[in-house]
């Protein structure tokens, strides 16, 4: 296993097509929503996976929102339970920080992952919304 971070100009055509692939996989299929994946942010996002024989493990991607802000989501594990989850995200966190240098951390995550963002620093910042009729919270991570 390794962890990878590219930009998206970075990124071949088999990096691509497994990132997308995953996505698709996790967020529509398993997750029964149909929405958006592709969403004109890949271009401007640092992408930053564990893969292990050309197959994705875990994924996130991050892209700067405004001034010293950054906005990380589509996190992802394919095998729960084996603590990707937990290093993608803190590994994330640390490129996120060395790459892009932001003050803050932003995320809309879903409610029931709240104590899984707390546990690397996230604050809940706003009350619960529905995006894509999924319950989500905005968090923030002071850097």
């Amino acid at each position: 296993m390794q962890l990878i971070s590219k930009y998206f100009d970075q990124l071949n055509t088999s990096e691509l097509y497994e990132i997308l692939r995953v996505r698709s996989e996790i967020f529509v299929v398993e997750q029964n929503c149909v929405y958006q994946d592709i969403d004109g942010k890949d271009q401007e996002s640092i992408h930053i996976y564990i893969e292990e024989h050309g197959r994705i493990l875990a994924y996130l991607r991050a892209f700067k929102r405004a001034d010293d802000v950054v906005q990380m989501g589509r996190v992802l594990t394919r095998n729960h339970g084996l603590g990707l989850g937990g290093k993608i995200l803190h590994d994330g966190i640390a490129v996120i920080k060395q790459e892009m240098n932001p003050s803050q951390i932003y995320i809309e995550a879903q409610t029931y992952a709240i104590g899984f963002y707390e546990r690397e620093g996230f604050v809940v910042s706003s009350e619960e919304l529905l995006e894509d009729e999924i319950p989500h919270v905005k968090m923030l991570l002071d850097i």
